[in-house]
């Protein structure tokens, strides 16, 4: 008779008891560190009221979901309401108007979190000029201070690198026997470099690199094995190569035999180098995965993307194949992944990072893949086209085109007329009035806009970088 007095005295009670879940692991973590007063306090540092009523394990279990950016307060401050956020006019009565002002924008950080669209105009040049621009130069300046705050705590290697640089300077402007020697290393350097350079501007960017391959190492690929192939050689004098391709003096010999593999060594060099760029392109990828990882930041959402393995999609199964191979496989994974024409192993790189893969092991199988397997793959394929005869059966399947084929055949067999009579001209003879072709303006417009295409999104990126972060330092 008791009990049954004492739960008509209190049906309120008894079905908020009922209601309730059972206290989280967190909640009781929670518990165990902080007393009821400290927990209070944090909770009205928050916003939140937290009411004498409730118990202890009441306010660990609010001030966890204050944490994870939902409220749990009702209209009357009082009762605590499982993982649902109260409408937006349900703000509990016990909140001063600042209090209410910081609870309205916790609020709206958690819509955010939660992944709702918001109705905000993305940060593109031709949408949010000037806000891009701001945001641009921000970010800007924010590299270039973590850029000098780098190489300040590396001070020794700056110093030496430095020393060793005046020095290289000052032996180069003294003439001696050394000149000679000094100037073929400085030509290799920097001939190496600028393929080296082209191949990371290729890989960085996590999918906006700039493609290189097509724009640059693939032409010069070409120009090679048509020169090769119309002087019967591939002893072009240095110089003017490589800047300039022409036959050597008495070519083509007679009896002078060409094959594939000679055009292939003579490139050798040059795509290396520009593999060995690509390798180094994709460092940043796994530099930043590795970092967020030890530093206990969420996963990537690409990479978590392609562990759910729930996007059925032929770019999602791709993804989802690259990391089981590189998590699985390893060494041997990632060195297959980088081996083949790859738009997707800027994923390998963040799995890579992320489950702490050392550096040797992914770097190693990465360089052995694209500046070795990979690159003769398309070194080859490039040198298989432009061979001679398989060229010349390639414009003359232009020709067939009905309508425009004629059209289209005219300036190709123009353009390899007029190299091959560069090809044999004298040495040390003017290169002649340029008659710039179709074929030389279409690529040069084609250099411009996939340039302009790449530093585009270079600054769209880091603009929203930096949109991003003071959006995160704001937040916090």
């Amino acid at each position: 008779m008791e009990s049954s007095a004492h739960l008509r005295r209190s049906p309120r009670r008894q079905t908020a008891n009922r209601n309730r879940a059972p206290a989280s692991s967190a909640a009781l973590a929670l518990s165990e560190q902080k007393t009821a007063s400290a927990l209070r306090s944090e909770l009205l540092s928050l916003g939140v009221s937290a009411p004498a009523k409730l118990t202890k394990i009441e306010l660990c279990e609010k001030l966890v979901a204050c944490r994870a950016g939902h409220d749990n307060d009702s209209t009357d401050g009082g009762d605590v309401v499982n993982g649902t956020l109260p409408h937006d006019n349900m703000i509990p009565l016990s909140l001063s108007s600042a209090e209410r002002e910081q609870y309205q924008q916790r609020r709206q950080a958690s819509n955010d979190s939660t992944g709702e669209p918001k109705a905000e105009v993305p940060l593109l040049l031709w949408r949010r000029p000037i806000t891009t621009l701001h945001h641009f130069f921000a970010e800007s300046y924010y590299q270039l201070q973590q850029l000098a705050q780098y190489l300040a705590s590396r001070w020794q290697f700056v110093a030496v690198m430095a020393f060793l640089s005046a020095m290289f300077a000052v032996a180069s402007n003294i003439e001696g026997p050394h000149s000679e020697h000094l100037a073929s290393v400085r030509a290799s350097a920097l001939w190496s470099g600028w393929w080296i350079g082209l191949g990371i501007l290729s890989s960085v960017g996590l999918g906006t690199g700039l493609h290189t391959f097509l724009l640059y190492l693939g032409p010069h690929i070409a120009a090679v094995t048509l020169a090769s192939w119309s002087c019967m050689s591939v002893d072009f004098p240095s110089p003017p190569y490589p800047d300039e391709i022409q036959c050597p003096p008495g070519s083509p010999a007679e009896g002078a035999v060409m094959t594939i593999w000679m055009i292939i060594s003579k490139v050798r060099w040059e795509a290396m180098m520009w593999g060995a760029g690509t390798a180094i392109g994709e460092l940043p990828p796994y530099f930043v995965a590795r970092a967020a990882r030890l530093a206990g930041q969420d996963m990537d959402p690409e990479l978590e993307e392609a562990m759910s393995a729930d996007d059925q999609s032929i770019a999602g199964r791709a993804k989802h194949i690259v990391h089981r191979l590189i998590k699985r496989v390893g060494f041997w994974g990632i060195f297959l992944a980088a081996s083949i024409p790859n738009p997707l192993f800027d994923l390998a790189g963040i799995t890579c990072g992320h489950f702490l893969v050392p550096f040797p092991t992914f770097f190693g199988a990465t360089l052995l893949g694209k500046a070795v397997v990979k690159m003769h793959i398309q070194k080859i394929l490039v040198v298989f086209l432009f061979t001679k005869s398989h060229f010349e059966s390639l414009i003359k399947l232009f020709g067939r085109i009905p309508t425009v084929g004629a059209y289209l055949q005219q300036p190709f067999v123009e353009y390899l007329e007029k190299q091959k009579a560069k090809y044999h001209r004298k040495v040390g003879a003017g290169a002649g009035p340029e008659d710039g072709s179709m074929i030389q303006l279409a690529y040069g417009l084609l250099v411009i806009g996939m340039i302009s295409y790449f530093l585009l999104s270079i600054l769209h990126s880091m603009a929203q970088q930096n949109a991003k972060r003071g959006a995160g330092s704001k937040r916090q």
